[in-house]
């Protein structure tokens, strides 16, 4: 129980690698909000942590939209009194050549990514700040916050720029104890992912199968995707370690795709 009586806030919570976060945190302790723009499938996840004898709350969020989040991180505070841990995992993915990139796309990117890393971040941080606990926020990053690949433009650059917004984040937080940190993780098999092996195999022109094998994991030791239980481990460390020591990091969880 590493997160006993923790506060968490998960976005993009009702799938993926955040569904999986957000149970594991309820599986350490945790009351946990259930962020999503969907929201029948974020009370969903609720019920599953509440009839497991967890605590948690669904929300309705559009992380791209100021009045959303705020109102969201509101109302966690109203019923548990306080932010512990912020998971900003929300994302999307689109991928095109650069040159035919359409700018809407481009935006759409880059709002769900940094703009909701921003919003979010904002609204818990006076929570964190006056509650004398400090606190944790993490940033889902991707090794594509380290590295490039090809039609993914706008991806690579808003990956890149959690980073940024952690380290700065990690500086102005120090001294309330608020750390920030990013995971960084390879192809993890998540619908996000199976959507992305069609679109990149008409792209490249190669089969689905050649780009499992020759792009997404080449790279990796073993062959092998990152699964989400992975991610969430990395996420209960951070969420769990209680000192400034770690914080401002970003650590890449891909089966040796990208080594630092």
């Amino acid at each position: 129980m590493k997160l006993r009586n923790k506060v968490a806030i998960v976005t993009g919570a009702a799938s993926g690698i955040g569904k999986e976060i957000a149970l594991r945190y309820a599986r350490e302790g945790a009351k946990v909000a259930i962020a999503d723009l969907n929201l029948q499938a974020a009370q969903a996840v609720a019920g599953e942590i509440t009839r497991a004898g967890g605590e948690a709350l669904a929300l309705a969020m559009d992380v791209t939209n100021e009045e959303q989040v705020n109102a969201a991180i509101a109302a966690v505070v109203r019923e548990w009194d306080g932010v512990d841990v912020l998971v900003s995992n929300a994302g999307i993915q689109i991928v095109h050549p650069l040159e035919e990139f359409p700018f809407a796309d481009w935006k759409k990117m880059l709002a769900i990514h940094l703009d909701g890393a921003f919003l979010t971040t904002r609204a818990v941080l006076p929570h964190m700040q006056r509650s004398g606990r400090g606190g944790s926020i993490i940033y889902m990053g991707s090794v594509h916050s380290k590295e490039a690949s090809v039609l993914k433009s706008a991806y690579v650059t808003a990956k890149h720029g959690l980073i940024g917004l952690a380290k700065t984040v990690a500086k102005e937080g120090g001294k309330h104890r608020i750390r920030a940190n990013v995971i960084c993780p390879g192809f993890v098999r998540t619908p996000l992912v199976d959507k992305q092996i069609p679109e990149q195999a008409q792209a490249l022109g190669m089969s689905e199968q050649d780009v499992v094998k020759n792009v997404m994991l080449k790279e990796t030791v073993d062959g092998e995707f990152t699964t989400v239980q992975d991610v969430a481990e990395v996420a209960v460390l951070f969420a769990g370690f209680d000192s400034n020591a770690l914080t401002g990091q970003s650590l890449v969880v891909s089966h040796g795709w990208y080594m630092q």
